[in-house]
This record gives C-alpha cells, structure tokens and sequence, in this order.
C-alpha cells in the first residue's frame, strides 16, 4: 500500500529516555559526616590508642618504616602521636627519643657520625675517619697511611708542612679537594683542622701476641697498657709520649675506654703511625700474658708502695700501666700488678693528668736506661 510505504521510510525521533533517580532512598547522603576522628580515634590509623588490635596491613608499613630507618641511620617515622617515643636507627639505642643534630654538624647516617672533640662517641665500625691537622695528616702520609682524599680549605696559608702534604698525596694518587672553610669546619664538627683534613679507612689495630713478640726483639722491651682511659685525647697523648720515649707499643680494652679516633691521631701529633697500639679483650689476661713473657707489670697509683725515682726494675722488660683519669686502676688489674709505683709530688696536688702521669714515669724510665747503658 502506498500509505504504509510513505510511513515505512519516514524516521521517527527516537523518544528520550526518564531521568533516573533514586527515588529518594539516598536523602540521608546530603547529610555531613560529622567531625573527622582524630588519629588516636581511628583504630586503622597507625597511631591509635585505643585497645583494638591495629589492622595487619599498618602494622605491616610500621615494621617496614623501622627497617628502612635502621638502614639508613636515622630515627623511624611511628610513635605515638604528641610524644618522642619513636626507635632511634642504629643499634643499641631503641626506644630513646631522636637525638636534634647539633648545629654545624652532619646528622648521624650521612657520612658518619659527628659528636664534639673530646667526648666518646660509638660510631660505626668500617667506617672512614677524617684526620686534621698538618702535623697528623703529614705524619700519616709519611708513614703510607692508606687514604682515600685530602680535603684542602680554599685559602691556605702554604707553609713547608702543607707543601710537602701536597706533594705527598700527588705522588700517591690521593685525590686532593679543594671546599671552603666552612665546609670543612662542618665536616670536622668544629675540631681544630688548620686547613686540612686526610680521609683514612677505620685504624687498623696491631694483634697484641705480635706486639708483644715484636717487643721482646728489642734490647729494652717496654710498652704501655691503658686501663679505663676514655679520653681519646690522653690516648693520644700518651701514644706520643710512648714514641718520644722509646716504648714499642699501647694496648688498651676494648670496651669502655676510648680507641684511635681522629682526636687522638690529632693529640698524638702523627705519633700513631708509628707507634703500634692493640685492642684486647680482656686487659688483666692480657698483662698475665705479659709476665709470662718475662715482663715486670708496674701500675701507677698514688698510694703505691714504691717511689717511681726508687723503681728498680725499669731497666729490664717493662709495662707501665695507666688508670683511668677519675678512679685509677681497678681492682683487678691493680692485683695483677707486680708492684705499684708512686709519683713523688712537693705540693698537695693529689694526683697527675693519666697522660701526665704516664710521661713522667717514662721519661723516668727512658733516664735510667740511659744511665745503666
């Protein structure tokens, strides 16, 4: 039919289709939220206080956040909210409050840790120590310290020592560089440095059977023990004293005393590339193994039962034991001894410096082995 074809071939608009709605059972979600909880609110925050277990998932990202903290040094970011309970990252220190990096000094974990000269410091073993001082870095460079880098400040004063430091780390491939003063005050913790500073890998200490044998080589074996010093500069100290008078060797503890860090390099005077120092793990076995070996094991106290200029047994093989700066020798060791030796003192001075002491009495030494000779 022609009717039905004309209806066939005209378009018919498509009819638009109802808006959909809800129909009113989302009404309540125009409503606001209330107030947002607070972190100790939340049982699924990290810093919730309540008693429901925290979800696994957070405490999953805390142990996460402690690991990364521990390998890079610094102090984890969990705690209770509002307080300085966190985990300090190096070991040993868990559960006290993360120390504020002074001001001019490299927070711990990046280059190593920076503390004030003359207070004791853990740091990490393996890690580089920076000598300064143009007396130390030309005697460690002279005695073939190994090093990784010498630091110069922009605007030396050139004298014959920083010459020959210069020369010296040129010849052996050191790599020199130049930063500023400032630079270099930040990297030394403000320890006086004179301009310069030598990067060396962590000191490495003499095994305390071949100090001993390499003692009793010599025609007039002494050496030096250290019992409890924990004042890196009187280490040094000391180390120089024994160089000066003709000691062939330091051992000291351990634990609890102080070791060969940049401080004493500096006290020392370069002193420590010379002089073989040993580590041992228990001091008192160790000076047994000393009189075993034929050596007369003297401690410095003043009450001791016999005067220093009155010291008989300073010509044959010798140690000479130092106490500590506060509370001297200790029980053990003070038992150890062969005898006890006392400085003789004219003023109501109640005792000596521990470096003091111990280069009187080895100037004392030093002088009746030369008038026996």
């Amino acid at each position: 039919m022609a009717g039905n074809s004309q209806r066939r071939g005209r378009r018919v608009a498509s009819k638009a289709s109802a808006p959909k709605g809800s129909g009113g059972k989302n009404k309540d979600s125009l409503a606001g939220r209330g107030r947002t909880l607070p972190a100790d609110e939340r049982p699924w925050h990290k810093g919730y206080s309540g008693t429901e277990k925290v979800p696994q998932r957070t405490a999953w990202k805390q142990e996460k956040e402690r690991r990364a903290a521990a390998e890079e040094g610094r102090a984890p970011k969990i705690g209770k909210p509002g307080t300085k309970d966190t985990t300090w990252g190096r070991g040993g220190g868990r559960g006290t409050p993360t120390p504020k990096p002074a001001r001019g000094k490299q927070p711990a974990g990046r280059g190593g840790p920076r503390v004030a000269p003359g207070r004791k410091s853990n740091p990490a073993k393996d890690t580089p120590e920076l000598l300064v001082g143009r007396n130390p870095v030309l005697e460690a460079l002279r005695a073939q310290v190994p090093a990784t880098a010498l630091y110069t400040a922009q605007g030396i004063d050139m004298d014959d020592r920083v010459n020959e430091i210069i020369r010296t780390a040129a010849d052996r491939g050191i790599a020199i560089l130049e930063i500023s003063r400032a630079e270099l005050d930040r990297m030394t913790g403000g320890v006086l440095h004179q301009g310069v500073g030598l990067q060396v890998p962590p000191f490495a200490y003499e095994p305390f059977e071949d100090l001993v044998a390499a003692a009793l080589e010599q025609s007039a074996p002494l050496l030096v023990a250290l019992d409890g010093v924990t004042d890196p500069r009187n280490l040094g100290a000391v180390i120089r004293s024994a160089a000066a008078f003709g000691a062939q060797g330091v051992f000291v503890p351990e634990r609890r005393a102080a070791g060969i860090t940049a401080t004493a390099w500096r006290t020392s005077a370069g002193a420590a590339a010379r002089v073989p120092v040993a580590q041992v793990t228990n001091l008192t076995r160790s000076l047994k193994a000393c009189r075993d070996a034929g050596f007369m094991v003297v401690g410095l106290d003043a009450d001791g039962e016999t005067d220093l200029y009155d010291l008989e047994a300073a010509v044959g093989p010798l140690v000479v034991v130092v106490g500590s700066e506060g509370r001297g020798l200790s029980r053990l060791v003070g038992q150890t001894c062969d005898l006890t030796v006392s400085i003789p003192m004219i003023s109501e001075v109640e005792s000596l410096n521990a470096s003091v002491a111990a280069a009187v009495t080895l100037a004392e030494v030093a002088r009746r082995r030369a008038v026996e000779s």
